[in-house]
């Protein structure tokens, strides 16, 4: 972007222009994120990616981990758009099999990247270096989402009650963050892991997590 287009930048006043902006920058950060790990993304080298001032970036994100924790609600929101139809597809809405359901949830969780790679940063990297006031904003909007998926759980799983269900997502999303980064190990592990010796080391994500989640889901609706 050119100054001119920074400077077009700075004036956008309305409501409209602002949340264009937001999403100006939400998507460049999501176009690193295919380049480089989360914590290789600084403000400094997304403001460069938008053709913009620093400054100009903290006007709509105070910090590099307030943008990722947009990101990350946008993605979960998005997920869940299409998560239906991943469910309905594998148990359609009523008494259903836990492994159908958990098996459903597993791979399309699998088939968001961007997600899933936010999810494994939140513990180890996003959650660190920020203010109480970010955190408690982030999670009142990510606990809405988890709340939604809660419901559309028990929407497929009907023995499932709403503090069942609850547990279900809250152990989705431990096992998805825990998960990801072994399934998707730096080249220099992925090449040890091509010896037979070690092979089963080797993390296949959508089955692991689909296993995972069918056990967890068993025991919850034994323990309820």
């Amino acid at each position: 972007m050119t100054d001119g287009g920074a400077a077009g930048f700075r004036r956008a006043r309305s409501a409209e222009q602002r949340e264009e902006r937001r999403r100006t920058i939400l998507a460049a950060a999501a176009e690193l994120l295919e380049e480089m790990p989360v914590g290789d993304v600084s403000l400094r080298e997304l403001a460069r990616r938008v053709g913009l001032s620093k400054t100009n970036v903290v006007r709509y994100f105070e910090t590099r981990e307030a943008v990722f924790f947009a990101l990350l609600n946008q993605s979960f929101d998005q997920w869940l758009d299409e998560l239906p139809a991943d469910l309905a597809t594998a148990a359609p809405p009523g008494p259903a099999s836990p492994a159908s359901v958990t098996d459903a949830l597993a791979r399309s969780l699998a088939r968001r990247r961007l997600l899933c790679e936010l999810l494994s940063s939140l513990g180890t990297e996003l959650e660190r270096n920020i203010t109480a006031e970010t955190a408690r904003e982030f999670k009142l909007t990510h606990t809405r989402a988890q709340t939604r998926l809660a419901a559309l759980l028990r929407e497929h799983l009907t023995a499932l009650t709403p503090a069942a269900a609850r547990e279900l997502v809250s152990t989705t999303i431990l096992l998805t963050a825990g998960l990801w980064p072994f399934a998707h190990p730096s080249p220099a592990v992925a090449q040890a892991q091509r010896d037979p010796e070690l092979a089963h080391t080797r993390v296949d994500f959508a089955d692991r997590l689909s296993r995972a989640l069918h056990v967890s889901a068993t025991g919850i609706l034994q323990l309820m």
